[in-house]
């Protein structure tokens, strides 16, 4: 079955989507609701060659910025007649390890979910609804970020816990990003011309959310996210790695509940609370003593990272940037990886500046372990896998 899908990827703060026809692979069109929530709200929609159009008001809810989608189509174009409409979910536990047709069941259990994704499982779910409601009959497809991590062996999924909080309250390992990672993977294998069975990668996914994911032939073996996407890398507002007695001690000596350490670790932390700022370019436009610390902090903790994963694989082919910072930042791409060129990686300094949106190698041609930058494409998975999921050819 051809036809056009429609993707929606409901953030917590923006929504992307695309049009996607799966019989030509052209995209009619695409846009982005962000700022949600905030006074200075956008839309931007293109349809076709032309130019975009754009729309600046206040989106108060999720609900209002995927209704003002719906008008863009219907005003600017293209004509809206989905063969389905793929969803991109942050988090679907142990149940769902592969993309599913929603139904209530599926809705439910994914607001059972919730805790573990606050930020992402209920506004995924605003999208959902919408959706159901514009496109009664047409297939709803849930395509999940923990997804890919299902290849997670058992001794990386599995935290040293009480055995009543594993086998009971389900904690774990699920990990994050894995709709990228799925894709991006597969591009890195082309970009060297060899196959992914035979390739060990690190994937970067570095953006507003950020993570590190080994994979060996394919499938994850290794992530930095954890039971939720706190864990790991330093982000945007999400603090990443900290002792795990730290919400005891500021209980005890701050008297702060669990809500506010959470809220505070995962929209106060991050380069916010280092920096003031959650946009790695105004970070790295300041010369001031906060924002080194901050980038320090940020860039370190990926080259830990990095190296964990290395000694891990036990062998290396390639390190694989993606992601808003991944991509565009040059800077970030090599102070994170300074200092590790006796383990054959290294950036060529002219190669990694250049700007280019296209799939390449920032490596020099002769390097041990290839550094590339894919650019991610996480719309056009979810389409390629709510496609097959409804019978596509």
């Amino acid at each position: 079955m051809a036809g056009r899908i429609l993707v929606l990827n409901t953030g917590s703060s923006s929504i992307k989507y695309e049009l996607v026809d799966m019989g030509t692979g052209e995209r009619p069109a695409r846009g982005l609701v962000e700022r949600i929530g905030e006074e200075s709200g956008r839309l931007e929609h293109h349809a076709g060659a032309g130019p975009p159009c754009e729309r600046a008001e206040r989106f108060a809810t999720h609900e209002e910025g995927l209704a003002a989608v719906m008008d863009a189509f219907a005003r600017e174009g293209p004509r809206l007649d989905p063969v389905a409409v793929g969803h991109r979910i942050v988090h679907g536990g142990e149940r769902f390890t592969e993309a599913v047709l929603i139904d209530d069941d599926v809705i439910a259990a994914v607001e059972e979910l919730a805790p573990l994704a606050p930020l992402h499982n209920p506004v995924n779910l605003a999208g959902v609804r919408v959706a159901r409601a514009a496109f009664p009959g047409v297939p709803q497809v849930a395509v999940f970020d923990t997804a890919f991590h299902r290849t997670l062996p058992p001794e990386a999924y599995t935290y040293a816990v009480p055995r009543d909080w594993r086998e009971r309250l389900g904690v774990r390992r699920f990990g994050f990003h894995g709709t990228s990672c799925a894709y991006v993977s597969r591009r890195a294998a082309a970009v060297l011309g060899r196959d992914l069975a035979d390739l060990n990668l690190i994937v970067l996914h570095l953006g507003n959310g950020a993570s590190a994911t080994a994979v060996s032939a394919g499938r994850s073996v290794d992530t930095s996210m954890g039971l939720t996407p706190l864990e790991g890398l330093v982000m945007g507002t999400r603090s990443g790695d900290v002792d795990p007695a730290l919400g005891g001690y500021l209980a005890r000596v701050d008297g702060m509940d669990a809500r506010r350490v959470e809220d505070a670790l995962g929209y106060q932390g991050g380069l916010l609370a280092l920096a003031g700022t959650m946009d790695m370019r105004e970070v790295r436009a300041r010369d001031d003593d906060e924002a080194r610390l901050a980038l320090d902090v940020y860039t370190r903790r990926i080259r830990k990272y990095v190296g964990a994963y290395y000694a891990l694989l036990g062998r290396l082919d390639a390190i694989v940037f993606t992601g808003g910072v991944g991509e565009h930042d040059a800077t970030t791409r090599a102070e994170s990886l300074a200092g590790l060129e006796r383990l054959g990686i290294e950036v060529d300094q002219e190669l990694n500046a250049a700007a280019s949106r296209a799939e390449r190698a920032v490596s020099p041609p002769d390097a041990r372990v290839a550094v590339l930058v894919v650019p991610t494409d996480e719309e056009w998975e979810i389409a390629c896998q709510a496609h097959a999921l409804i019978g596509g050819a």
